[in-house]
């Protein structure tokens, strides 16, 4: 609905097909050609489908391959506004350091106890100071070995199930790191998050508008 905002109300859903991929930063680069030169069905019917959804909340018309927000999409989305607020991708650089500040500043934001460089964790989420057990471990790749990284991750899982999480700087390391998984990490493949940078970014920017809100529902 922000896209049919931004275009003053209406467009012609196969330019929403390409625009809305801002709003997916994990699809690969292999779907995101596929979509945008008309080869990927499975990305239009999912499209259609969350129009259909809209249409039926009467949030959005459609008429003919056009779709409209209605009155009620608009205060959905100035109401959404008011709270998160969707930031797209940015082409410019984010540093390891970058990655690893946003998430200190998640956890905190969720009530964990965060720290970074932890031994040898790149950051790690405790449920708090005391405690001995870690919740969540973080290993941030922007380059470098990644198998490193997983025994890493492997290695908190099995100490303590600790939640762990792999961050990669763009889609090409998600493959390498599929295959990996595929090749010599297959009891990760069940418990392992995989997040990018772009990820990391996006809900920490979303998370910062909400974070004394989050941090009151937190409260014991």
């Amino acid at each position: 609905m922000q896209e049919l905002v931004a275009t003053g109300g209406t467009d012609d859903v196969r330019f929403l097909y390409v625009r809305l991929l801002d709003y997916f930063p994990q699809l690969l680069e292999k779907e995101v050609s596929g979509i945008k030169e008309g080869k990927n069905g499975s990305w239009r019917k999912t499209v259609q489908k969350a129009g259909k959804m809209l249409n039926e909340k009467n949030l959005v018309t459609r008429k003919k391959g056009v779709w409209s927000i209605t009155d009620k999409g608009r205060i959905e989305v100035d109401l959404e506004a008011s709270g998160f607020t969707i930031t797209k991708p940015q082409t410019t650089s984010i540093s390891h350091g970058n990655i690893q500040e946003m998430l200190l500043e998640i956890g905190t934001s969720l009530g964990f106890y965060t720290e970074k460089e932890f031994e040898f964790y790149d950051v790690i989420w405790r449920e708090n100071r005391k405690s001995l057990r870690l919740s969540h471990v973080f290993e941030v790749q922007s380059k470098g070995n990644l198998d490193s990284a997983f025994a890493k991750l492997k290695r908190a899982y099995e100490a303590q199930r600790t939640k762990p999480f792999l961050v990669i700087s763009s889609e090409t390391d998600l493959n390498r790191a599929r295959q990996s998984l595929t090749r010599e990490f297959q009891d990760l493949q069940t418990v392992l998050i995989v997040i990018t940078f772009a990820q990391v970014k996006k809900i920490h920017s979303n998370l910062k508008n909400i974070a004394e809100i989050v941090r009151e529902f937190l409260l014991k």
